[in-house]
Formats: C-alpha cells, sequence, structure tokens
C-alpha cells in the first residue's frame, strides 16, 4: 500500500482546525506532539462522510508528524460484527492511509473503564439507576425545563457497587438497571443531566464473547480511550458539540482520580460533510440494501466506501475532494458535481484512454478490399506520450455509434449522412453513401466509401479537412462485453425533502426520489486490447466517459465494464 504524500507542514492548507493545534503548540502542550484518531463503530459500512474525517485525522497526524490511531468503538455487541471490521480495514488502506502499530479496540479497554465507573461510583460521581426508560424521560425534563432527581440517585456507595457488581455478574436482564453519572439535573444542557454511562447487555461481543453482560455506553467510553491512547486531538462532527462538556467532565473527573495525566485530550468539532444527491444516514442505507433498492452493499451506486470503490472511484479523487471542500464550523451543503469533477481531474491523468461502441450500428466501407485488415495506431494517453501507442486493426467493417448516423441530418450536425464525409479517428476519411434498412425501416448498416490516400499519420491526411471524428472498433476484431451505465441514484438533490420552491410542502418518502435510470446494463463492442483489462484497471472509454473493469464480475479474458463518471457533468441545468 502506497502512503500519499505528506505535505511539508507551512504548505498544507489551513483551516480553524490547524490554527487550535498550531495554538496548542505553541503553548507546549503534549510538548508539540499531535495524535488523532479515527474511530468507526463496526456496524456498518463506510460512506462518503466518513473519507472526508478519515482524510481529515490521518491528515493533520501526517502535517504534523504524528500518528494517527484506528481505533474501533466496539461498545454495542447487538449490533457490531467482524464483517465490518474487516471491510472498514480495509476501506482505510484503499484510501491510502496507514496506522501502524496503532490498531485498537475499545473492548481492549473493558477491564480499565468497569474500574473507572466504580471509581465514579465511590467518589459519589455515578448510581445505579432503576427507573424504566420512559421514567427516566419523564425525569429528564425538557430543553425549555430543568429535569428533577431520580428516587435511586442518593443511594449510598456501599448500595450502588454491590449493583453494579450484581450487574456485571448477569444477575438482572436487560433494562432492570443503568449506572449513570451524577451530575446535574437542572443542567441547561440536556446531556448533563446524569447520562447513562453503563447498561446491561446480554449478548455475544464479536472479540470477547459472553464475558461481560455490561457494557460502557459510547458517550462514557469513547473520551476514555482517547486518554488512554494518548491522543491529543479528538476531531468529530458537530452533533458532538453538545457532548463536549461531558467530555471534559468526565477525563477532569478521572485525572482527578489518577487514571491520567493532564492535559487531557481536547475535543475540537468540525461540520459533517452533506452531499447532494445521496443520503448518507445509516438507517436509509440499511433500508436501501435490505429491501433491495441496490445490490448490496457494494452497489456502485450506493455512497459506501466499498461502492465508490467497485465505481471505480480513486482514493486520489477521494483526498483531492477532501482538500477541496476543507472543513468549517457550519453546515453547508457540497453538490455532488464538486467530488465528481475530483474523480475526473484525478482520471484525466491516470486512466489509459481505449475504444468502446456501446450503441453499435455496423458501418460498411464498399471500396475496401474483403478480407484484409491493417493497423491503425492509437495513442495509449494523449497527455503521456511515454505511455507508447497501441494497434487498431481496421477492416472493412467497422462498429460506429448509432449516433454518427443520420439519414436526414438536422442542422450542425457534422458526422455521417449521404454525401457527407467525416474521419474514422486514427483511420481513414470516409464518404457516406446511405445505409441499409430492415423490413421495419431500422437502419441495419451504414455505407461508406474511404479514401485510401486519407489514413492518419501519412502525408495524404493533412489533404482532408472535415469537421466529423468518429471512434470505431473493427467488426473481425472487436468482442461483446457487459457495460454498466451508472448514474447518480437520486433524482432529486435532496432526497426526501420538501420539492424546491414549495415550502409549504410536506417531506417525501426519500424512496420516491431514486431515478429509475440510475442503472442501464447494455452490450457494447469493445476494441481488442480490452480484453486482457484486469479487475479495477481503469479506463477513458473515448467520448464516453470513464470506465473500470468491475472488481467483482469481471473474469480473466473477460471483464466487466463499470461507468465511473461522465466526461462533463450531465447534471447542470
Amino acid at each position: 500500500m502506497t502512503a500519499p504524500t505528506s505535505l511539508p507542514e507551512e504548505a498544507a492548507p489551513s483551516n480553524f482546525i490547524r490554527n487550535l493545534i498550531d495554538e496548542d503548540r505553541r503553548l507546549g502542550k503534549w510538548g508539540g506532539r499531535v495524535e488523532t484518531r479515527f474511530p468507526p463503530e463496526p456496524n456498518g459500512y463506510l460512506h462518503y462522510g466518513h473519507a472526508k474525517s478519515i482524510c481529515l485525522n490521518f491528515g493533520l497526524a501526517q502535517i504534523y508528524g504524528g500518528a494517527c490511531h484506528m481505533r474501533f468503538d466496539d461498545t454495542n455487541p447487538t449490533k457490531e460484527e467482524q464483517e465490518y471490521v474487516d471491510a472498514i480495514i480495509e476501506a482505510v488502506q484503499w484510501l491510502g492511509f496507514d496506522w501502524g502499530q496503532h490498531l485498537y479496540f475499545a473492548s481492549d479497554y473493558f477491564d480499565k473503564m468497569y474500574a473507572m465507573a466504580e471509581h465514579l461510583i465511590t467518589v459519589g460521581k455515578a448510581y445505579v439507576e432503576s427507573l424504566s426508560a420512559e421514567e427516566m424521560r419523564a425525569y429528564r425534563g425538557t430543553l425549555s425545563a430543568p429535569g428533577k432527581d431520580s428516587p435511586y440517585r442518593n443511594r449510598s456507595v456501599t448500595e450502588n457497587i454491590e449493583l453494579f457488581q450484581r450487574m456485571k455478574a448477569g444477575e438482572f436482564p436487560d433494562g432492570t438497571h443503568i449506572l449513570r453519572a451524577k451530575i446535574d439535573m437542572a443542567s441547561p444542557n440536556i446531556n448533563l443531566r446524569d447520562p447513562a454511562i453503563y447498561r446491561i447487555r446480554h449478548a455475544t461481543h464479536h472479540r470477547t464473547g459472553d464475558r461481560w453482560c455490561v457494557y460502557p455506553m459510547y458517550t462514557f467510553a469513547h473520551p476514555i480511550e482517547d486518554a488512554l491512547e494518548d491522543v491529543t486531538h479528538s476531531v468529530c462532527t458537530l452533533e458532538f458539540a453538545d457532548q463536549r462538556p461531558f467530555y471534559d467532565w468526565l477525563l477532569d473527573s478521572l485525572a482527578d482520580g489518577g487514571f491520567f495525566s493532564r492535559p487531557v485530550p481536547r475535543q475540537i468539532e468540525f461540520a459533517r460533510l452533506n452531499l447532494t444527491y445521496v443520503v448518507l444516514s445509516k438507517r436509509k442505507l440499511i433500508q436501501l440494501v435490505e429491501e433491495k433498492h441496490v445490490a448490496g452493499w457494494d452497489d456502485p451506486r450506493l455512497p459506501t466506501l466499498v461502492g465508490a470503490r467497485r465505481r471505480g472511484f480513486t482514493p486520489e479523487g477521494f483526498r483531492h475532494f477532501a482538500e477541496r471542500i476543507g472543513v468549517s464550523k457550519g453546515d453547508s451543503w457540497i453538490d455532488m458535481s464538486v467530488l465528481e469533477d475530483c474523480m475526473r481531474e484525478h482520471l484525466n491523468e491516470a486512466a489509459e484512454r481505449r475504444v468502446a461502441v456501446l450503441d453499435p450500428v455496423k458501418l460498411i466501407i464498399t471500396n475496401y478490399p474483403e478480407g484484409h485488415t491493417e493497423r491503425c495506431h492509437a495513442p495509449n494517453h494523449p497527455l503521456h506520450p511515454e505511455l507508447g501507442k497501441r494497434e487498431m486493426p481496421f477492416g472493412r467493417e467497422l462498429w460506429i455509434e448509432r449516433e454518427d448516423f443520420m439519414e436526414t441530418p438536422v442542422k450542425g450536425y457534422h458526422r455521417l449522412y449521404p454525401g457527407n464525409m467525416a474521419r474514422l479517428r486514427y483511420g481513414f476519411v470516409v464518404k457516406c453513401t446511405g445505409c441499409e434498412k430492415d423490413a421495419d425501416g431500422n437502419i441495419t448498416a451504414v455505407l461508406c466509401e474511404y479514401l485510401p490516400d486519407s489514413k492518419s499519420g501519412t502525408p495524404g491526411a493533412d489533404n482532408y479537412k472535415v469537421k466529423g471524428n468518429l471512434h470505431w472498433v473493427a467488426v473481425a476484431h472487436a468482442y461483446a462485453a457487459e457495460v454498466r451505465l451508472y448514474d447518480r441514484l437520486f433524482s432529486s438533490a435532496y432526497p426526501g425533502n420538501r420539492r424546491e420552491g414549495d415550502p409549504e410542502g410536506v417531506e417525501r418518502d426519500f424512496l420516491d426520489d431514486i431515478n429509475p435510470g440510475s442503472l442501464q446494463v447494455i452490450t457494447a463492442q469493445l476494441e481488442p486490447a480490452l480484453r486482457a483489462a484486469r479487475a479495477e484497471a481503469r479506463f477513458q472509454f473515448e467520448r464516453h466517459g470513464y470506465f473500470v473493469a468491475d472488481r467483482v464480475d469481471s473474469r480473466e479474458g473477460a471483464p466487466v465494464f463499470n461507468r465511473t463518471v461522465t466526461l462533463r457533468d450531465t447534471w447542470k441545468k
């Protein structure tokens, strides 16, 4: 795996997070050290929003010569699976990042977390709650009204320790008791109104098995993990801003108890990715998969990283995208075209060119010798002549695009129509003489004559000035292949939201916005060089866009191609 090149600190783009880190370093906090972390929960597949976070956290570590930890917050055994762990590791590595020795799991710290919870009980900062979930909601209050103390809030330390140990021993069913932090039920921040920190879960954990039946809440575990791993800057999205006071309260309380030294980690929040034409809600992604609106988690239309990889999106494109959109404190929407343009920019440099005819009709050159074949030569990449040229066999019968012939041309049409001349790219100039039709009037073949002295690359080629330039594949040497034309999964920029210009409208089912044209499967005629394409090889199909050999369904000598993105943005109004 090749890691992305680190930017010199002074050359990397600045942002408010870097400014905060620079100030911490100026003050000498953590000795100038910078350590970040990427902490996914292993309960699903990563999506485009995670790519932004991954690039940010690993990128900050690279800029400052620090480390970024890969850590799995596996604190909910009812939703987590090893399958997700493996998929997340593969996705982060595919993006080009390496955590070295810093691979961690929350479950590595369960013993320490339990001991810290007992300490909080001992110093009067936690208690066992026996109210039901409904009763707790009633006691919690509202955003405008304070909560009230639970009748169990003043249990003695001895009783709380005994109950918590019995919870751990498995004596109680799920939901009977929870452990709560004791902070302030009248706090204006509802997250400080004695938040839950441990709950009973009789479920088998994917790493610890049945050893535990009490598990820490994410908001309790996450700060502790940061501190245990000596993370300096815990960078997360804005929805955790209201949780920062609890993050600080917990780490300060545990530092007072001698569990951590100061300074404790600093939480910094940034705006999450809001991208048009996709849904990034885990619930909605699960619904799309389970209800089979897509073909699985790696469907190229789904905004998962495994889907993006199968579609042909590149790690370089994602890293460029993250750099281009930057980070901010305020929510905003990024148009999907920005991500697609980042992919185009990289693929334009990286993808070799090939020829594919997606909607083929036969072209017959009536004055070309039957059975004769000659070689034409096409550059593998016009921007990189060092990649050389490849041979393209030329013959009497060729496949061309159906749209490249019109029996009755419209104004401004410069391709083939009776009496007009056009150049066959890398080959000869031809003059259209007519066409053949079937009994229903459908065009079955276009008829032309070629000019023998007009071959590209020869002196005679300059004698002919024509406006039309067509791509083609020789019938005798082409091969038919499955090509999948992927497009955006949703036809609305904001799936499920009110229609633009209709502020009084109601929220709609996001499934109603699925684009019925998001996938077309066709049989195309490809140039012979493409037969040897290996899975995940990327190409520009001239005139059509960028394509990738499918990593799942391609076979040796028989690749299947997915369209990654068109050459230009076709969604502009």
